[in-house]
């Protein structure tokens, strides 16, 4: 009996048996590389002045001896927390590998398998085109418990349509669009999204008021399934101007920190919550201007990344060189972007169908074999 009971013990600590998480944050950084995420700052671009206008203040910011020492740098949240708790992929120096599935490595090609868990040719343009698949966020807004539940918050204007807000239901929040204040800060954000500059155009939305839109809905609103898009990223990489790119990055970093703080402060959140961030596609690295592209055209602009951390994703990393928190992967199979809608689904305990093909979900994530 003794033996039984400490195996059932054992069977229990087991992350084979996390229980679902209630609510899943899903975050997209838009054109963010897996190379700057593992080894952090690349000294061919933080060096030069073309891609960094003030070298000096650049290595002051991101550069340290080691890629360990740089990636902290970069993006502390990510990788003193986030690394420890959770799991990291995409690392290819590690044999870790993930990729679109997609033939066109842009934008909203990417967006599309990241929620419908399908690389539809269909959606083969950036044009602001309702989607035509149902994705994971409009299947979970239809299970009980969800409905009304389910919100989106993007600075760039097509990911309204890449949700179909319109057929969906769900709540979205897009780029520069009216909106009606319901209290203080709701009225003090909408005067900062209409008067603000906006450098990108009027189809992008500043990171930062995407954040703090998406952070006051969330103490008013407690959604249980978020996804937050970020954009300026992409478009600073487009403009070659990599030093910001990297303190766009970094900022993004801190408010998912600041996020993490505040969802563990509130009941409906604190360790139930779980956080999947990951990228639409990648970007060039050789010779070094392709830096600022991605596509067809660009080499390896299909190779992707994705963290996930909270409630129901199991810690199965290794203590190896190079690998140094136990979250990072190394080696196993390719995995690819149009698992991770069935992935965020299984994390709440779901399986995600609809009536198109759906990725299967990474079992390494939620601790299954």
């Amino acid at each position: 009996m003794r033996s039984i009971l400490f195996f059932l013990t054992l069977l229990l600590a087991s992350p084979l048996l996390a229980q679902p998480a209630e609510n899943v944050i899903l975050v997209t950084m838009d054109g963010v590389r897996w190379q700057d995420v593992f080894t952090g700052a690349d000294s061919s671009l933080l060096f030069d002045p073309v891609y960094s206008r003030d070298t000096a203040a650049a290595r002051k910011a991101f550069w340290a001896n080691t890629p360990a020492e740089r990636r902290e740098r970069f993006m502390p949240f990510l990788w003193t927390t986030l690394a420890k708790q959770g799991q990291l992929y995409g690392n290819r120096k590690l044999g870790s590998k993930m990729n679109v599935s997609n033939p066109h490595w842009f934008s909203y090609p990417g967006y599309n398998e990241i929620l419908s868990g399908y690389a539809d040719d269909r959606i083969k343009s950036n044009d602001k085109i309702d989607n035509p698949n149902v994705t994971v966020l409009e299947f979970i807004n239809q299970q009980p418990g969800f409905t009304g539940k389910v919100a989106a918050f993007s600075s760039w204007d097509v990911i309204e349509a890449a949700v179909n807000e319109k057929r969906s239901g769900i709540y979205a929040s897009s780029a520069n669009e009216a909106s009606r204040p319901a209290t203080g800060p709701d009225s003090l954000l909408a005067d900062m999204t209409r008067l603000l500059p906006r450098p990108f155009g009027d189809g992008v939305r500043a990171d930062m008021l995407t954040y703090f839109t998406a952070r006051q809905y969330i103490k008013e609103k407690r959604p249980r399934v978020l996804f937050l898009s970020f954009d300026e990223t992409d478009d600073l990489a487009h403009a070659g101007q990599y030093a910001e790119h990297l303190q766009m990055v970094q900022s993004i970093d801190r408010y998912l920190s600041d996020l993490w703080q505040l969802l563990q402060s509130m009941p409906q959140y604190a360790g139930k919550t779980a956080m999947l961030i990951t990228t639409d596609h990648g970007r060039g690295h050789t010779p070094k201007a392709r830096w600022k592209d991605h596509g067809t055209k660009t080499a390896d602009s299909y190779q992707i990344w994705l963290a996930a951390m909270g409630t129901g994703v199991a810690t199965t990393g290794e203590s190896t060189p190079g690998a140094s928190t136990p979250g990072e992967q190394k080696n196993g199979p390719v995995l690819y972007q149009n698992q991770i809608a069935a992935t965020l689904a299984k994390l709440l305990g779901l399986t995600f169908t609809a009536d198109h093909p759906v990725g299967a979900p990474i079992d390494r994530v939620t601790g299954d074999k």
